[in-house]
């Protein structure tokens, strides 16, 4: 996760309001039970100090109207005591985390990272052997499934690509033009999702359908694709029972894609210790930010660091990426760093 888009966050220095509401349930009195669970945490944020401004902002942004199940998504909400809405965004408390609200001289923004640095990107592709659906996914950690867009893909080929059971005398050409048919009509999609995938910067493409399409599509996929390419004979569109197998799949998929990712994270943080490239500990880690030498802030899954808060304002101001371990691997003070140089030069 690139830190740097949290930088305007610490733009003025003054306290800040975090507040995180999980998600739940959709139902008829959403907006109500968002208002009522707002209104206690917004006691306990005043009776902690803070400002009527930036309890305000909340106040605005929580009113907005919101219709549906985006009544009931979880949020992460930030303002600062002069009232600046510094931060609105999705968030999926789905480990039961539940409500939270802190009035502090920084934005607490750790669980809100952790999620970001622990989701995936996914272009799931239901292929067939004409044309292919596409959707753009965002999958968390904790199974949060969000389907951002869809789009299909049809192949040019005027022949159709099914081979006829009559006309014997030309079985061979039929069956010669069916099959170029099918090669044409993957080689344009193919086209087409190497463009999307450049667009949208996935991190795993899940590749699933009727076996021929499939096929045919893989084949004509370049090896520059910038993701890796998982598939799956596992479910696909045709119905609500397919789709859910297809989804099933996609998430186990996700979640061994995640856990690789974690796994060499922690390999590189080791190879950085091998060669002194690597710190560890909430000070010299601040330091390291601060001179602009920290390229990588690691942070472990599911473990608290010492002093986060000033961690992630120290990697985001200095244009730091955010890379999360395994739970236990033992960072000293729960954190770690990735050089660019010593910071002693």
């Amino acid at each position: 996760m690139e830190l740097s888009s949290l930088a305007a966050l610490y733009a003025e220095e003054e306290p800040f309001a975090t507040v995180y509401l999980e998600g739940r349930s959709p139902g008829e009195d959403a907006a109500d039970q968002v208002r009522l669970r707002w209104e206690n945490l917004r006691g306990r944020l005043a009776a902690d100090g803070a400002t009527e401004a930036a309890l305000a902002a909340i106040d605005e942004a929580l009113s907005r109207e919101k219709a549906g199940e985006e009544q009931t998504d979880g949020r992460v909400l930030v303002a600062s005591g002069s009232g600046r809405l510094a931060l609105d965004e999705p968030w999926d408390a789905s480990l039961g985390a539940g409500d939270g609200a802190r009035w502090g001289p920084l934005p607490e923004l750790g669980p809100y990272v952790r999620q970001a640095a622990e989701a995936a990107r996914v272009l799931l592709v239901v292929a067939a052997q004409e044309d292919a659906q596409v959707s753009t996914l965002t999958v968390t950690a904790d199974h949060h499934y969000e389907e951002l867009a869809q789009v299909s893909f049809q192949g040019s080929a005027a022949e159709g690509p099914h081979h006829p059971r009559e006309g014997a005398l030309s079985h061979r050409q039929i069956q010669r033009r069916a099959d170029e048919a099918v090669k044409q009509n993957a080689k344009d999609i193919a086209a087409a999702l190497t463009d999307l995938s450049g667009r949208h910067a996935p991190d795993l493409v899940v590749l699933a359908g009727e076996v021929q399409g499939r096929s045919a599509l893989r084949s004509q996929l370049p090896a520059a694709l910038p993701a890796p390419v998982a598939e799956t004979d596992r479910g696909g569109a045709v119905d609500d029972r397919a789709r859910e197998a297809l989804d099933e799949e996609v998430l186990r998929l996700v979640t061994e894609h995640v856990e690789q990712r974690l796994a060499d994270n922690a390999s590189r943080l080791r190879e950085a210790q091998g060669h002194d490239n690597a710190v560890e500990g909430g000070e010299q880690l601040l330091q390291a930010a601060g001179t602009g030498a920290l390229e990588t802030l690691v942070l472990e899954a599911g473990t608290a660091a010492d002093h986060e808060a000033r961690l992630l304002q120290g990697a985001a101001q200095s244009g730091t990426t955010l890379e999360l371990v395994p739970h236990g691997t033992g960072l000293k003070n729960g954190s770690a760093g990735i050089l660019r140089f010593s910071p002693r030069g």
